[in-house]
């Protein structure tokens, strides 16, 4: 093999690679999105990230009655923030 080909074959393998990543991040996210007020805290961070990503502000009610029931001092942090962000998207 030569180099040049080395190079195209290791390229082509971390183009697929992101592709994949990006592939199952988004659909971990896609069957999470309904999990804001679930018990696992990691299913609520995964929640956010999807209300995040949509930038819909009709979400700012279900954020702050979500900060108002949430226990974990960085998931409410987080969900502060995606609210200033929908707030001035408004």
């Amino acid at each position: 093999m030569t180099r040049r080909s080395t190079s195209g074959l290791v390229a082509g393998a971390v183009a697929v690679g992101l592709a994949a990543g990006w592939w199952l991040a988004r659909r971990h996210d896609l069957s999470h999105r309904y999990d804001l007020f679930a018990p696992d805290a990691y299913r609520r961070l995964a929640a956010l990230g999807w209300i995040a990503g949509e930038d819909n502000p009709e979400h700012l009610p279900l954020l702050h009655d979500y900060m108002a029931w949430e226990k974990v001092p960085a998931l409410r942090a987080r969900a502060r923030r995606i609210a200033a962000t929908l707030g001035t998207a408004a």
